[in-house]
């Protein structure tokens, strides 16, 4: 069994976000028929940032990359540089030739090691050969992480590789102490620690709320930690095994997930996949007023996770879970608290 308390951070202060925030000045309270049509909605949609350096990366051109990154690194902006080095990474799959370009001509560069270990972890994770091809990419790592001590993301992809490779929780401890003493509140390195967990005791789900629930407590409002316990609902909520998790545990999920969605603004790509997972938890929960207004909140821009682990089709299920929410928010039955079984609701068998 793994010892919880040997991969969290003392966190000892009382909870400082509250189950519920007021909406956000500015989001209007629109009806139904207002959110965008079909045929309007996106999927993963780069932000303003992002898309102009990925439409030089396909021609080529990595200097845009090179200047977005050593940005984030400047500003030590260590949840868009996660983010971006991720998008970036799985860019790099089929379109290589820009990186190789980048790699040969700097191949020192911080950025150029960081985005050469995403995309081979990335590369070796799909392997049926997955542990030994992780063992072989750990140097790449190790020199990424060399580069700028302050930078929690190598040791989010190390996180990440050591779940892959298997490795013992005394050594995954040192990695995920080495992360926080670089950014205690970095979301990535959360999220890979949860996986882990959850990897570690396959069921036991409970642990893995624990660590996110205590996560959450300790980090600001503001804080993408607040929906860590959210993302811990979702693994419980697809998972389909080990014991169940009491009904008020996962609307408190939730309700925080509710909470740090309202702090940002509507319609906007940065907090799409948040809200994404969201809605999921929310129909799930049969909470459907609530999953409407994440709806309107989510706008345009549906995100590949978490439907594509249920559809081969992600954009479409996003459609039909949205036509969904919207009937069954129209039902007085729903929008005056239907009964909901114990673990709440389920997308259909046909939508999987």
């Amino acid at each position: 069994m793994v010892d919880t308390m040997a991969l969290l951070p003392p966190f000892s202060r009382a909870a400082r976000t509250p189950r519920t925030a007021p909406r956000q000045a500015g989001v209007p309270a629109v009806g139904p028929s207002e959110l965008p049509a079909d045929d309007e909605v996106l999927l993963d949609v780069p932000d303003e940032w992002l898309a102009p350096a990925l439409v030089a990366a396909a021609r080529g051109d990595h200097r845009p990359v090179a200047e977005l990154l050593a940005g984030t690194r400047a500003r030590a902006a260590w949840e868009l540089r996660d983010r971006y080095t991720r998008r970036l990474a799985a860019f790099a799959r089929s379109r290589a030739e820009w990186l190789e370009l980048w790699t040969a001509a700097a191949p020192r560069d911080p950025d150029v090691l960081l985005l050469g270990a995403q995309l081979a972890v990335d590369r070796a994770w799909s392997s049926p050969a997955r542990t030994e091809l992780l063992r072989e990419v750990s140097p790449l790592i190790t020199a990424a992480a060399r580069t700028d001590d302050r930078d929690p993301v190598p040791w989010r992809i190390a996180l990440d590789h050591a779940r892959g490779a298997r490795a013992g929780h005394k050594y995954f401890g040192e990695l995920w102490e080495a992360a926080l003493r670089r950014a205690p509140h970095h979301y990535g390195c959360h999220v890979a620690a949860l996986r882990y967990l959850a990897a570690s005791w396959h069921g036991s789900h409970r642990e893995c709320f624990d660590f996110a629930d205590r996560a959450a407590q300790d980090a600001p409002p503001d804080s993408l930690i607040q929906a860590l316990p959210a993302r811990a609902a979702l693994s419980y909520l697809t998972d389909g095994c080990g014991a169940d998790v009491p009904l008020e545990r996962l609307d408190a999920a939730a309700d925080r997930a509710i909470a740090l969605s309202a702090r940002f603004p509507a319609a906007d790509p940065w907090p799409a996949e948040l809200r994404n997972k969201l809605l999921y938890v929310l129909v799930r929960l049969e909470r459907y007023p609530e999953a409407l207004a994440q709806l309107h909140l989510i706008g345009p821009y549906a995100t590949s996770f978490p439907w594509d682990h249920l559809s081969d089709d992600p954009l479409a299920l996003f459609l039909r879970t949205r036509a969904e929410v919207r009937a069954r928010a129209a039902d007085p039955a729903y929008a005056a608290g239907h009964p909901r079984s114990e673990r709440g609701g389920r997308v259909r068998s046909g939508d999987h």
